[in-house]
């Protein structure tokens, strides 16, 4: 291939044409295709080819090839790659791997035990989400142990693949080993009743507690600090949720500057809402964190795909709109279930968007001591 001719050598001069000349060199004798070679450049993706065969293989099926060798529905497997967040490859092109090829056997699989398509690509699409996500955040920690002042494109590509190489074979056990654990966690404390049983399908709508917590001030501070320091706060905020909820109380997800919790129990959630807040408070000390604020809502929601919907998670955003910084504040239902466990004080009634009437507010406080 004529690389100059192709452009790889675009807009580089002096030492940059050098290391793209080494690159390119390296790449060919690790046995490289030219048309591996022209779509990791279409990308902008030299550096890491080498790094990309490490994760998924060398690139040896079309589409139809994989679905061909494997029995899988070719549709399925389109609308499971896209829940994933994957691109389709074009149909005659030869982009797929031994991965690809093992993961359309598993969803054959998981047709032949009778999921349906919706299901599989349900939870396909909640998976894909949560293991983008912890993609991104391994790629970047391994960019970070293998970049350093002055490395070449050859020299960041080698360690790069070689960091991936080691890693590699430690990924799959971790993540088998993380899921077992939440599954575990799941088992433990789903519940099925009677009408469940009876009616052959999980549950309808459950009366629970919602909160969301916000850091407050986040988009100001955002015109303040630098985006990578933005989202260490943002990252503080699900850290420091982490260390201080415990069961009942689920973290369901985070939002941008929010985190969501939920529990059966209104007063651990207001006890949970309680100690972020201080958590929060005693961080905010120094100036390097936000304070936050929380609204709490109770009543009927419906967990559907890993997430909550219902009024209650409405209502307990609204809610948390209203909160200042430093505090919790709860509807009535909620501090009509726990109204002996905390110290309450009327917040008076607000009107809030999308409903008719105003709703009482409270303010949560913990017990004196003694009380």
């Amino acid at each position: 291939m004529d690389f100059v001719q192709e452009g790889f050598f675009d807009g580089l001069t002096g030492p940059a044409l050098d290391e793209r000349q080494a690159l390119l060199d390296w790449l060919v004798a690790e046995g490289f295709s030219d048309d591996e070679l022209r779509r990791a450049h279409r990308r902008g993706l030299l550096i890491f080819l080498a790094a990309e065969r490490e994760v998924g293989g060398e690139p040896k099926y079309t589409s139809y090839e994989v679905a061909e060798k494997t029995g899988a529905d070719p549709e399925l497997l389109a609308k499971l790659r896209r829940a994933h967040g994957l691109p389709l490859p074009a149909e005659d092109a030869v982009e797929l791997t031994d991965v690809d090829l093992a993961s359309a056997r598993t969803s054959r699989a998981f047709t032949d035990l009778g999921l349906t398509e919706e299901q599989m690509v349900a939870t396909t699409r909640i998976l894909g989400r949560s293991l983008s996500t912890a993609s991104e955040a391994m790629r970047a920690l391994m960019l970070e142990t293998v970049l350093e002042p002055g490395t070449t494109e050859l020299e960041l590509a080698q360690r790069y693949a070689a960091s991936v190489h080691a890693i590699m074979p430690l990924v799959g056990p971790m993540i088998l080993q993380m899921l077992s654990q939440h599954l575990r966690n799941m088992v433990q404390s789903e519940m099925v009743g009677q009408t469940e049983r009876a009616t052959g399908r999980l549950p309808g709508a459950r009366d629970q507690a919602v909160a969301f917590a916000d850091l407050v001030g986040f988009t100001r501070l955002g015109e303040e600090i630098a985006p990578e320091d933005l989202g260490a706060v943002a990252e503080r905020l699900f850290s420091t949720a982490r260390e201080v909820i415990e069961e009942p109380v689920r973290l369901v997800k985070t939002i941008g500057d929010a985190v969501l919790l939920t529990a059966t129990e209104p007063d651990a959630l207001v006890r949970a809402s309680l100690a972020l807040v201080s958590a929060s408070d005693a961080q905010a000390a120094d100036g390097t964190f936000p304070q936050i604020r929380v609204g709490v809502a109770y009543g009927p929601t419906v967990m559907r795909g890993g997430d909550v919907f219902g009024r209650a998670v409405n209502l307990a955003s609204r809610v948390t709109t209203i909160a200042r910084a430093g505090s919790v504040l709860a509807t009535r239902e909620v501090r009509d279930a726990s109204i002996d466990e905390f110290q309450w004080s009327s917040a008076h009634a607000r009107r809030i968007k999308g409903l008719p009437d105003p709703v009482p507010l409270y303010r949560a406080r913990p017990l004196a001591a003694g009380s």
